[in-house]
This record gives C-alpha cells, structure tokens and sequence, in this order.
C-alpha cells in the first residue's frame, strides 16, 4: 500500500507540487481554512479535483504539507555539536518574512484544527511531531554532552516555551517572531532556563 501511494505521488514534478502548495497558501490566506476548497485548489492551479485527492488524500492533508513545504529546514537536520550552535543554526536558517507568514497562517488556522479533528491530526503528524521530536533529540545529545543537567525541570517545557513565543508575541506586541526577537528570546528565557 505505502509503495502505491508512493508511485502515485510521484507522477507530480517538485515544481509543479511547490505550484500547487503554493496556491493551497495563498488560499488560505485569503478564505481561512473553512471556505477552502477543493474545487477552488483545482481552479486556482488548474488541476482535477481528482489529482488532488489521488495525490493528497484529503483537505487536510493538502494543507498540512503546504504548510511542511515552507520549513527551511528540520530540527532533526542540526546538530552542530553544541546547544547554542544547534539553536544559532535554527534562527539562521528562520525567515522573517516567512515566520511572519506562516505566524498569520497559523492564527487563522487555530480555530480550525479545534473544529476540525482530521486537521488537528494531519498538522500534528506532518508538522509538530516531528519538530518536537526533533528538539527532544537536540536536548538528549545537549544533556549527554554535559550541557544540560539531566534532571533539570525546564527540559520537558522547551517546545511549550518556543511555541509560546510564536503566539504571545502577535498578542501582546501585534508583530510576528522575527530571527531578533527568537535570538533574544532564547538567551533570556531558553538558555537560562536550562541552565546553559
């Protein structure tokens, strides 16, 4: 079964598949998520509503790897030998202009995966699992390199911690995360609080 869907997806060229998320981000942007259809992914890219689905499966599907195709780069791709190298090479590797993006994106997107559960696990599968798993494996290299004690009480809070910056600061500043703010961010609230 995983070989069909595999030679199935394959018949779509990269280019032609970064076309076609790119459009399915542009929708979103401008309809939300519930208004997005399928119909108007097939218009907008001028695809069958059948290629789509023999290609993707479902909406939420479709969303959730437009939205993995705009990650520069995956937490479980660094690993430069040190804590503050691996978070450096993060940053480095962020995008303002994309973070601000996909921060929109993501804020219009909340009170779809609470009505939506398909969604709610396609992104999980796709996108946070594998970015939190990423970061788990970053800080047990860090901890059994001696960098992080291994009983320290913030490890289990890391994700919550990032991920909470990328919300709070829309909320209270009305700006979105850009390389300065995370880099400041890290120093005074990440690094301390694991006592790196």
């Amino acid at each position: 079964m995983t070989e069909e869907v595999s030679s199935r997806r394959s018949r779509i060229t990269p280019e032609r598949q970064a076309e076609l998320h790119g459009a399915v981000l542009d929708l979103l942007r401008e309809v939300g998520y519930e208004a997005l259809t399928m119909d108007a992914v097939a218009a907008r890219t001028r695809s069958s509503k059948a290629t789509l689905y023999r290609q993707w499966g479902s909406k939420p599907e479709l969303v959730a790897r437009a939205l993995q195709c705009t990650k520069p780069v995956s937490l479980r791709e660094i690993d430069t030998g040190s804590l503050r190298g691996d978070f450096a090479l993060m940053v480095e590797h962020s995008d303002d202009d994309q973070m601000a993006k996909d921060t929109a994106l993501m804020r219009g997107l909340t009170h779809a995966v609470h009505e939506s559960p398909e969604l709610h696990k396609a992104l999980r599968d796709l996108l946070v699992d594998p970015e939190i798993n990423g970061l788990h494996a970053m800080l047990r290299r860090s901890v059994d390199r001696g960098e992080i004690a291994p009983d320290c009480p913030a490890l289990d809070f890391v994700p919550h911690m990032l991920i909470g910056a990328f919300i709070a600061l829309p909320l209270i500043e009305d700006r979105p995360v850009d390389r300065d703010f995370l880099t400041d961010f890290i120093d005074a609230v990440v690094f301390p609080a694991l006592g790196v």
